[in-house]
């Protein structure tokens, strides 16, 4: 009976040490998805989270540095300094960045923002809306006949 007892134990002892390293694992890997106005709001919050904040890349930001690049993030392409929500992204992945990457591209930034003001993101997504659109078809005339 002691062994079944003892067995019972540490097989309850390995099912907890999963259960936390799964539960730690859960927690370090959360991402926020937000955008530029939503980070604002979140004051100090916004430094202890890891987060992917979404925007537009400023024409004329882009800063390349040996291997770190710096740019401005901005929430709407239509108002681009009127509304004064900009966002300063540092990144410094290992990764290189997308070919769609670019000027008025839309981006997420995954990564922390520092205490600065800084986001400093470890991960960089470019989309580029224009070169995934379907073509636009042709739409032929009713009125006409064919002869």
């Amino acid at each position: 009976m002691k062994t079944y007892v003892r067995f019972g134990e540490l097989v309850v002892a390995i099912i907890g040490a999963l259960v936390w390293l799964a539960m730690g694992g859960t927690n370090e890997s959360k991402t926020y998805f937000k955008t530029i106005s939503e980070l604002s709001r979140m004051g100090n919050q916004a430094q202890t989270k890891r987060l992917r904040v979404d925007g537009y890349v400023e024409p004329g930001s882009i800063v390349r540095s040996g291997a770190e690049v710096s740019f401005v993030l901005h929430q709407d392409p239509n108002k681009r300094q009127q509304d004064g929500l900009r966002l300063i992204v540092v990144y410094k992945g290992i990764d290189p960045l997308p070919d769609t990457f670019k000027d008025d591209a839309q981006a997420i930034a995954d990564g922390t923002l520092g205490p600065d003001g800084v986001f400093q993101a470890t991960k960089i997504q470019a989309k580029c809306a224009s070169k995934y659109e379907a073509k636009p078809q042709l739409k032929k005339n009713t009125n006409q006949t064919s002869i």
